[in-house]
């Protein structure tokens, strides 16, 4: 899959200094996040959020443009001339146009492994209106039809009057769709990631090879599905080694040999506690976190910063090491180091009893050790798996925080994410009289590791932007002892302005899509960042890869169509070249958009 944010500001293409960092665009793009309006997936008021709102600082700031993430098609979009007022005034009492309502829906379709297509939605909300984006960026008087990188296309640079169905525009990842622009007087633009009922369960609940996704006690899957990182959860009693056995005096070659096995530390986990460890690679280094569960479901990160493996590009030495330790056959022990199992085929040409698979893993605070995770009791994943103790869970009924009238509960929140509120302070960025639990707003804003878990919560849910909602969504408001309620006597109308307000946003009943419906929602910039780790390229964007023309230096034409006769057999359905493209090591050479 190739996908990237919604924003490619310059500074993500900046090399971070630490090796263990392995996507800097997405910890840039990860800090436009506004945490006081709303975070995935709650309100600032508690109800339903299943978005995120995003807002580029520094750099180019407003001029930074919205992009798309991924190859897609246009489902709708609006294009509205200027703002609309939320009924505000501003300083010299002429009406506030302070919200914008424009949108562009994307539906996109791709492959993350043989047989696994997977089909989402990005939606990008408030962008800037058709006036204000000419001020802000002047734009070309005969615009090009087509959507580009480089500038907006002529059809997000009119007054649509209303929603417009896509039509069947196509557009790719990095073209511009427009700018971020406001509501309510706060800039950001929404954005959100989800899928619909029927495309999640094709893709997570597949027959002959569903995902593990959330499963408390995961095994290692039959699927040769297999990217991003790896993982192995470790049982109790499980032992470390400070040298694997035999292997004492095992060394590189040329000439400054060193041992493949760094003496580390020995121990034992506890008959109540199960280790999970992440391992991977990155800029020829290998780095681990782990985490421990001492039996209350509960499990510590053990290493705030991941670690480093003791033996120095460790990477880079993988081939050297597969053919000192697995002489039989290094290629199947490469795939054990590399993967902590062969995935290439099911009958290995190693012997069963040859593929101990000794690797560092750490097991407590400051410790590492070494333990063969080639044993049967050892369990391994990838990010393929969306395994639990890395947060991945629905959010669905009967297991939810948020209660029949949609409003998250306290207690509930910090149930789920297993976050203890120490601090129990109702001190939060709210506006006042919306909300009804301050403690809500308050955990989320201070509380990291709990927003951390929320990241990984794939909810189940109405969309705000479908107006046949609106009733059970809001209809508290208009309570006695509701925000609009209790404000009877001073605005009697504010309840129905307010809806109507909120209408001239909302467009889902005017899409494919339709009103009424529940979608899976992912935290966007985390689907992003997780799916960024796939790389497995569908048969179109493996097209992609093969240029349409050449510079020709050696005849008079300066350029030439390049034939694509052939490419349909290279990519080919039963070419075992391509279908094993996943597992081909991906080096990470710097920073990526």
């Amino acid at each position: 899959m190739i996908i990237s944010p919604p924003f490619l500001p310059a500074e993500g293409l900046n090399m971070p200094a630490e090796k263990w960092k392995t996507d800097p665009i997405m910890d840039v793009v990860d800090t436009f996040e506004l945490p006081h309006s709303g975070v995935f997936p709650i309100a600032f008021d508690q109800r339903w959020h299943c978005g995120m709102h995003l807002v580029p600082f520094g750099g180019a700031g407003q001029l930074e443009p919205v992009r798309a993430i991924a190859d897609g098609e246009v489902v709708a979009y609006r294009v509205a001339k200027e703002a609309i007022s939320d009924g505000q005034k501003d300083a010299d009492g002429t009406t506030a146009l302070n919200s914008n309502t424009g949108f562009v829906l994307l539906k996109h379709v791709t492959d993350t492994g043989e047989g696994r297509t997977i089909t989402f939605y990005s939606l990008y909300m408030h962008l800037l209106d058709f006036i204000n984006t000419n001020a802000l960026v002047p734009q070309p008087n005969n615009p090009a039809s087509d959507s580009s990188p480089n500038a907006l296309p002529a059809w997000l640079l009119r007054d649509t009057d209303g929603v417009q169905a896509g039509g069947g525009k196509k557009v790719y990842r990095k073209d511009q769709l427009g700018f971020r622009g406001e509501s309510q007087g706060e800039a950001h633009l929404h954005f959100e990631i989800f899928m619909t009922e029927e495309d999640f369960t094709a893709y997570f609940e597949q027959d002959g090879h569903p995902v593990a996704l959330g499963e408390v006690d995961p095994k290692t899957p039959d699927s040769k599905d297999y990217w991003g990182h790896t993982y192995f959860v470790i049982p109790k009693d499980s032992a470390f080694v400070s040298v694997p056995p035999g292997l004492e005096n095992l060394e590189t070659k040329g000439r400054s040999p060193k041992p493949f096995f760094p003496a580390l530390d020995a121990d034992a986990l506890d008959a109540n506690s199960t280790l999970y460890v992440e391992a991977y690679f990155s800029r020829g280094e290998r780095f681990m976190r782990a985490w421990l569960d001492k039996g209350d479901g509960k499990p510590v990160l053990l290493t705030p910063d991941p670690v480093q493996d003791k033996f120095e590009e460790y990477e880079y030495g993988l081939y050297e090491r597969a053919t000192a330790l697995y002489e039989t056959c290094p290629s199947d022990g490469y795939e054990l180091l590399r993967f902590g199992r062969i995935l290439s085929t099911d009958t290995p040409t190693l012997p069963a009893d040859q593929q101990t698979t000794w690797v560092a893993v750490p097991f407590a605070d400051g410790k590492t050790g070494y333990i063969d995770v080639n044993s049967a009791d050892i369990q391994k994943l990838s990010d393929a798996d969306f395994p639990l103790f890395m947060n991945w869970q629905k959010i669905e009924d009967g297991n939810t925080p948020f209660d029949q009238e949609g409003l998250c509960g306290y207690d509930e929140l910090c149930e789920i994410t297993g976050v203890t509120d120490v601090q129990s302070s109702t001190q939060g960025t709210m506006p006042a009289g919306f909300n009804h639990d301050p403690r809500v707003a308050a955990y989320v804003q201070s509380h990291a590791e709990a927003r951390a878990r929320l990241k990984g919560f794939i909810c189940h849910a109405k969309s705000e932007w479908d107006a046949s909602n609106n009733n059970d969504r809001y209809a508290g408001l208009n309570d006695p002892e509701g925000f609009f309620g209790k404000r009877k006597d001073v605005n009697p109308n504010g309840y129905e302005n307010f809806i109507k307000f909120t209408e001239q946003s909302q467009f889902m009943g005017q899409t494919p899509l339709g009103e009424g419906k529940k979608f899976r929602f992912f935290h966007p910039t985390a689907f992003i960042r997780h799916f960024r780790k796939c790389g497995w390229l569908s048969r179109i964007e493996l097209q992609h890869l093969l240029p349409r023309n050449v510079v020709q230096k050696s005849t008079p034409w300066k350029w030439q169509q390049v034939s694509l006769r052939g490419a349909a057999s290279m990519l080919a359905v039963d070419n075992q070249d391509a279908m094993q493209r996943h597992w081909y090591p991906k080096l990470d050479y710097g920073p990526r958009d």
